[in-house]
């Protein structure tokens, strides 16, 4: 009974009731039905209603989630065009290529992945038969993010296309020998057929939303038409528990992307196991999605399941499938018809009479077989309901059946993901199965064939018939061929060469001041893509704002509340500044897109992604790898560098290892340049590699990390040295000399050597310090000559990185009996006295050139955890500011007997430490 007191739903609403008695009928038609029909048939009624209200435009909160069916009734599939039958064979042949494929190499032990494609074979090829377009389409075709681990069944449609050869496909998982094929999507690796690396599970979805994104930013900006361009993205049920997957899907519908579809496998298995046992990944997944605001579609019974659902009068078997979590729906797989009688529908005495009318034959059917993801014609209808759907991005959540076709060893087992291969005999039962004029005489020696059915075959005829009416082969890479980008004014560059003078500038400042002044050049100016997460603020970006405008396909529907400022907030359809909010996962998203748009769409961008360095490699190195697998270009910037320029922030904000993360990637070209003049020549460098004419045997498809500090210090003017800007871009030049800066020892003193002659001579010492680091070295140089009687030379190291590289090749030429000396060998060769390296990172930083190094060699840095202080105190602590450096020097020269060995004790007393 209802309590009369009790708050009723309506005192809750705000709202004022304007027909109170209205009301009341709709209630009590709602009480009155689940008193006659049911609870049941109540939500049933309201879910429909619902459904029409949104269906009407009316503004309801949205239903989040559906009866577990498929959301296209089958009544409603349009027919699937082409012919079904001779699909139905080329995914056979397929089938049984990429199964063969992973068992016969299974032999050398490489391994392999069988199960994923069985599942999701028919989800690729109805999408190559009918819907994905290529290279030659309008636009520049699809972009396809295919699932790693299908790949096997890619190369089989390739080979079965003539794009790949049976050697290629026995060197699965063997690239050695150079005809071998990468075991996942890999640009790097097979460029010509891959454009997105997609293994490293969680990056798929992620860059496919940001991709889209960059599509209508390229149409937006009047760079390209890319409107016919559908994003395609195959996901697993088990990969969306990455956060990386679902990290961005508000982003997608917020921005209304309807050239943009996820296709979820959701064959309910993950790599150990189910991926929901005791839930449903289906419907949550519809929930997340449809929450976010996305088109969701859901695909799950094939056409066997129709009889069922004819005979479930009282919605007793929607419910069932309700309640039955994703584990037993696995076990039922596995399972005899008599199992599934009592445990799924002997659970309702209404399935229990439904069951008595269906056959072991048709239960068997339902639960082993039909999956509405097996059926080209519940795919199609999907995919069509998808790319026709406007004002959303949407999700299709497929169910299969993982291992499907491959027999009951395979089919629905926990283990399948790691099973590599069928026997001589399961592929007999496979070949049975599929219908394929394969025969047991085919089995030379135990080792199954490929299968194939002629060049001029009606299968590879109709296939290829099929990819030219929707544009070429697909997936495919093409690199346009495009001229290069004609080189920016010399005086956008030059222009740093004469220093700040009185000025405090920091380099962060000046990578932004060459930025605004390289935006405006006429012929490259409009390529430059600006990335931020919203800290353009802090890196001095603002005034960014009103003259290049924020990316924004709504424009700006508001007036900004600083619009009478010089510098005020600017959103616009053509906006060119990506301001991305605080998520450096989709910054770097945006940047992989904009980097690769050479290959993608054939127009070259140049991105600038700019950020705190120590949420940059630190948190998104597996997109910084993703980068340079997609064979991406463009300039990363890690601004308030280092462990001891960012005063008070801490050791969350204290950066003093990046360049060592960055080092381990063999497509990052890392900088660490102490000046503007060095920022200048890095990035003038970069422009020609990148975008211009590279050198002979120069690999464009790198792209360049710096790193820039916030700390304001007069810029000097660039040396005139010989071979400075070779230096600058190799990564060690010399600064100055004790001479040249004019600071040599007035009288050694402190020499414990003498000369032949008798004549005091001042040791010498070389310092070699990058970034900021070489201000610190600049006073040390000071410091020694004047109160130690030493003379110091200074050199600028632009790249630690750079000269570890170039050591290596040297390394690996002399193994080919090539002579061939690393240049920082070069560099420094006469240089007098030993070495002392010193950096705002760790020691590991500089170290990493130590063997390479002639001279005695020691080195300072910041290692250990930052602190929260003034850069003062900070580099006191570290042990690496100007006192410290001099400290180390007399150390170093005391150690070879040239300086008394008191005068490191004197010097550590005099500066306190």
């Amino acid at each position: 009974m209802t309590d009369p007191n009790a708050i009723q739903p309506s005192e809750l609403d705000q709202l004022p009731d304007r027909d109170p008695e209205e009301t009341a009928e709709w209630q009590a038609s709602l009480d009155a039905v689940t008193q006659a029909a049911g609870p049941h048939r109540a939500a049933y009624l309201m879910r429909r209603t619902l459904e029409r209200a949104e269906g009407a435009g009316i503004a309801l909160p949205k239903l989040l989630e559906t009866d577990y069916v498929n959301s296209i009734p089958t009544a409603a599939e349009p027919a699937v065009p082409g012919d079904e039958a001779m699909e139905q064979r080329i995914t056979a042949w397929n089938r049984w290529n990429a199964a063969a494929m992973v068992t016969r190499g299974s032999k050398y032990g490489v391994g392999g992945h069988i199960a994923t494609f069985a599942s999701a074979a028919w989800l690729y090829e109805t999408g190559f038969n009918h819907f994905f377009k290529g290279k030659e389409a309008d636009g520049s075709g699809d972009q396809l993010y295919i699932q790693g681990h299908a790949s096997p069944g890619i190369y089989a449609r390739a080979f079965l296309d003539g794009r790949l050869n049976e050697e290629q496909l026995d060197n699965f998982r063997r690239e050695s020998g150079g005809n071998g094929l990468p075991s996942y999507p890999h640009p790097r690796r097979l460029p010509w057929l891959w454009e997105f690396p997609t293994v490293s599970m969680g990056l798929g979805p992620l860059s496919a939303i940001y991709q889209a994104r960059f599509n209508r930013y390229l149409t937006n900006r009047g760079i390209k038409d890319t409107s016919a361009s559908h994003v395609w993205a195959f996901l697993g049920d088990g990969e969306m528990d990455e956060p990386e997957s679902t990290a961005a899907l508000a982003l997608a519908a917020r921005e209304e992307l309807d050239n943009l579809t996820f296709v979820i496998n959701c064959n309910l298995q993950r790599l150990d196991g189910p991926v929901r046992a005791n839930f449903k990944i289906v419907q949550e997944l519809e929930a997340q999605f449809r929450g976010a605001g996305w088109n969701v579609i859901k695909t799950l019974w094939g056409t066997a399941w129709d009889e069922l659902f004819q005979l479930d009068t009282t919605g007793a078997l929607v419910r069932r499938l309700r309640q039955v979590p994703d584990a037993q729906i696995q076990t039922y797989q596995t399972r005899d018809a008599a199992y599934i009688r009592q445990d799924f529908f002997g659970a309702d005495p209404t399935l229990a009479e439904m069951a008595k009318l269906l056959s072991d034959d048709k239960i068997l059917e339902c639960f082993h077989l039909s999956r509405g993801g097996h059926e080209a014609r519940k795919v199609y209808a999907a995919y069509r309901a998808a790319v026709e759907h406007k004002g959303a991005p949407t999700v299709i959540l497929a169910q299969t059946v993982k291992g499907h076709t491959l027999g009951e060893g395979f089919a629905s087992k926990n283990a399948n993901h790691q099973m590599k291969k069928l026997t001589v005999d399961e592929f007999k039962n496979m070949r049975d199965l599929l219908g394929l004029p394969i025969k047991d005489s085919d089995f030379v020696d135990g080792v199954v064939p490929y299968g194939h059915p002629g060049a001029d075959s009606p299968e590879v005829r109709y296939l290829q018939e099929r990819r030219a009416a929707l544009g070429g082969p697909a997936p495919a890479r093409r690199v346009h061929p495009v001229a290069p980008l004609p080189a920016p004014a010399e005086k956008a560059f030059a222009s740093f060469d004469k220093g700040s003078g009185s000025q405090n500038v920091a380099t962060t400042m000046a990578f932004v001041r060459l930025v605004k002044d390289l935006v405006r050049d006429k012929e490259s100016g409009k390529r430059w893509v600006p990335i931020v997460p919203d800290e353009a603020r802090t890196f001095g970006m603002e005034s960014l704002f009103p003259s290049l405008g924020i990316y924004s396909p709504k424009g700006q529907t508001y007036e900004p509340v600083d619009r009478d400022q010089l510098m005020y907030y600017k959103e616009a359809r053509n906006g060119q500044i990506l301001n991305e909010g605080i998520t450096e996962a989709g910054s770097m998203a945006d940047f992989i897109a904009a980097s690769t748009s050479y290959a993608t769409h054939g127009e070259t961008m140049i991105p600038f992604y700019i950020f705190y360095s120590m949420f940059g490699w630190q948190r998104t190195a597996d997109q910084m790898w993703q980068l340079g697998d997609q064979l991406g270009r463009g300039f990363l910037v890690g601004a308030t560098a280092g462990r001891t320029t960012l005063t008070g922030e801490g050791l969350q904000h204290a950066d003093g290892h990046s360049p060592v993360i960055a080092a381990t990637n063999p497509a990052a070209l890392t900088y660490d340049p102490a000046f503007a003049y060095e920022v200048a020549a890095i990035v003038k460098d970069g422009l020609r590699r990148m975008y211009g004419e590279a050198a002979p045997g120069e690999d464009q498809d790198v792209f360049y990390y710096l790193t820039v500090y916030n700390e304001p210090l007069p810029q000097p003017a660039k040396p005139s040295v010989d071979g400075i800007d070779e230096g600058i871009v190799k990564g060690l030049y010399r600064f100055n000399t004790a001479e040249s800066a004019g600071i040599t020892p007035p009288s050694p003193k402190l020499s414990a050597s003498l000369e032949q002659g008798g004549t005091p001579i001042a040791p010498r010492i070389q310092l070699i310090g990058s970034g900021t680091a070489i201000h610190w070295a600049l006073k040390a140089q000071q410091l020694l000559a004047e109160e130690w009687d030493v003379a110091a030379d200074v050199w600028s190291a632009t790249s630690w990185s750079e000269l570890r590289r170039d050591a290596l090749e040297a390394d690996e030429a002399l193994l080919r009996g090539e002579e061939r000396v690393p240049f920082v060998r070069q560099a420094l060769q006469g240089a007098e006295g030993p070495v002392l390296a010193v950096s705002d990172y760790m020691r590991q930083v500089p170290d990493q050139i130590a063997q390479w190094v002639e001279q005695d060699w020691s080195s300072l840095g910041a290692d250990g955890f930052g602190l929260s202080d003034t850069r003062e105190a900070a580099r006191r602590h570290f042990g690496v500011d100007a006192e410290s450096i001099v400290v180390a020097a007399l150390a170093q020269l005391a150690k070879r007997g040239e300086v008394k060995a008191t005068a490191v004790k004197e010097a550590r007393e005099k500066y306190g430490l």
